[in-house]
């Protein structure tokens, strides 16, 4: 490992870094010893071959960890892999506590790495499921799209994101006379192709232009 291939970005990350930074160092040191190319990206080291992300080192409260943009891709010899959220489709971590368990999985890590830098090679994708499919349309949602089919062609329009945020808004409460009002409250936001968190002046209210006049939607 040369000097020349350290992004100083990513040293001044280290530098700044109050926890886990002996577990990063090591991370980098095995990473750039598989011939990855050493990038800063969302705040956080980031790898790639040919410019196509391949791993990020990242930490957290209770753990750092190794993420592979593609893990879900690797055949995961070992059962190392951990998917973060049953909503995360691509991405897996490993997950490390201490440096010695990083030492004691070199050999391992850079076998995954070489795998990931393959799986980019041969072009592979992931396949995604729309989130919207692993979501049931509410009772008193559907009702309404039969009354008002604007309303339903409006709803189709939004985002993913946006049609998962209203379903689980309308589907949170027990009653039915709750999730009706809830629904009836947020028509006109639909109609107008607005989300659940979007105020009426365009912008999301956690947007830092938003002046915060139009309030959330409870």
């Amino acid at each position: 490992m040369t000097n020349s291939r350290m992004n100083p970005k990513v040293d001044e990350f280290l530098s700044e870094a109050k926890k886990w930074k002996g577990e990063y160092e090591k991370l980098r040191n095995i990473v750039l010893d598989c011939e990855l190319t050493e990038e800063f990206k969302w705040m956080h080291p980031c790898y790639t071959f040919e410019k196509k992300n391949i791993v990020l080192i990242h930490g957290f409260k209770e753990y750092c960890a190794l993420l592979f943009h593609k893990g879900a891709l690797l055949q995961d010899a070992h059962g190392v892999l951990i998917q973060q959220t049953e909503n995360v489709q691509a991405a897996r971590q490993i997950r490390f506590t201490n440096v010695q368990e990083i030492v004691e999985m070199e050999p391992i890590l850079k076998a995954y790495i070489h795998e990931a830098i393959e799986v980019e090679k041969a072009g592979l994708e992931v396949n995604f499921k729309k989130k919207t499919e692993e979501f049931i349309i509410p009772e008193e949602l559907q009702n309404k799209f039969n009354e008002i089919p604007a309303l339903k062609t409006a709803f189709k329009s939004l985002t993913p994101g946006r049609q998962r945020a209203y379903i689980l808004h309308f589907s949170s409460p027990k009653q039915s006379k709750t999730r009706v009002s809830r629904v009836e409250k947020c028509m006109d936001k639909i109609l107008n192709g607005k989300g659940l968190n979007d105020c009426t002046c365009g912008l999301s209210q956690k947007m830092p232009n938003c002046d915060g006049s139009h309030k959330n939607i409870r």
